[in-house]
Parts: C-alpha cells; sequence; structure tokens
C-alpha cells in the first residue's frame, strides 16, 4: 500500500504514543520495520524527534505528549527530503532539535538559554555526521543523533533515558551501506564519543 506523509506521520503518532520505552533507539527501530517507512525519507525528520518526545515523556519529562507530536508534524512535514545532501543539514538532527523547542517552547524570538543549548545540540550532531561522511543513510543518522541526544538531555536537563549499545539491523537493506565505516554496523570497530559539546 502506498501512503503519503501526512499518512505516515498519522500511523508514525498511533505506533509511537502507544510506546513506554525509555530508549528512544528501542522505539525507532521497532517503528523502522513498518512498512510505511522506507529504508529512507523524510518520515524519519518526524519520527526521531517524535521517539525522543515520547520517551522524554515516559522518563519524566513534563510535556503534554499528544499535543507535542502534533506540533513537532507541524513544524516537520515541511522538511524536504534529501536535505543532507542538498541543504548539508540532517532531517534527523532538525527532527530533535525541533522536539527540543516543542519541550521548551522556543522560538525565533527566544532570548533564554534554551535557543543556545538547541544550536549546540545540533551543531554537535552535524558535526559528528561529518566525521563519518556519505552516502546518505536515515537509519545511522537516527541512531547518531537520538544517541548524542540521550546524553545531551540528561546532562542539560536531568531527565535520564536509557541508550543501549545500538547495532545496525538494516544494512542489507541499505544499497549504499558504508558497513565498516560506520559506528552503528555490526562489526564496526569505529567508536563515537557521544559528548554533545564541540
Amino acid at each position: 500500500m502506498e501512503y503519503n506523509l501526512n499518512e505516515k506521520y498519522d500511523l508514525i503518532i498511533n505506533e509511537v504514543i502507544k510506546e513506554k520505552y525509555r530508549d528512544p533507539i528501542k522505539i525507532v527501530k521497532e517503528i523502522m520495520h513498518k512498512d510505511y517507512i522506507n529504508i529512507h525519507g523524510p518520515e524519519h525528520h518526524f519520527l526521531d524527534g517524535a521517539a525522543l518526545l515520547v520517551v522524554y515523556n515516559n522518563a519524566g519529562g513534563n510535556i503534554n505528549v499528544e499535543k507535542a507530536l502534533f506540533d513537532l508534524k507541524e513544524r516537520t512535514i515541511k522538511m524536504p527530503g534529501a536535505m543532507c545532501g542538498l541543504w548539508g543539514v540532517c532531517g534527523s538532527a532538525t527532527s530533535i532539535g525541533a522536539a527540543l523547542s516543542v519541550i521548551h517552547g522556543t522560538g525565533p524570538l527566544s532570548h533564554d538559554d534554551f535557543y543556545k543549548e538547541h544550536m549546540k545540540y545540533t551543531s554537535a550532531v552535524i558535526s559528528k555526521m561529518s566525521e563519518i561522511g556519505g552516502p546518505r543513510c536515515c537509519k545511522r543518522n537516527a541512531f547518531l543523533s537520538l544517541n548524542i541526544a540521550v546524553k545531551f538531555i540528561e546532562e542539560n536537563y536531568g531527565i535520564k533515558m536509557e541508550r543501549n549499545n545500538t547495532i545496525c539491523e538494516f544494512t542489507n537493506w541499505n544499497k549504499q551501506c558504508i558497513k565498516e565505516r560506520c559506528p552503528f554496523f555490526v562489526n564496526s570497530k569505529k567508536v563515537i564519543n557521544y559528548k554533545y559539546k564541540i
């Protein structure tokens, strides 16, 4: 069955809202196996931030998770596919940046610490992605940006989520998989420091 992007986002909401995990990687991995999630595609621009919002809520963060998901949907559905190659910024990093702004109510005129902290997070993620290089992989970028987000949120806001060793399950479906160059490849020797400060 074919789904448009709005339908995919609604299906993601229906799935993610039921999750009780405190590990966002567990949530994205489960949903990434659904038939409406492509190996690469703009649905990841919502999925990654949505998983973070649900885990933030599950870990005791003070948000109205249903409203937060709909706010995130409204923001991220505007982002086109292939941003990484065409714009030089990853949709996963911007998805989580948008989720952080939903959590803290930041906007373009905000002058609090949240505004600059969110920029610090997204710039740290993009920096780590640039160390790995291309071609694009929405799974790799999701795993990287969410792992950094978990550490960032705990250190900055005191909300403790879970983060386990992340191994990619999607290598066989990705024709451009970089295998050993990817820190999430099953036999990779590459180690990523998830420290968010740059």
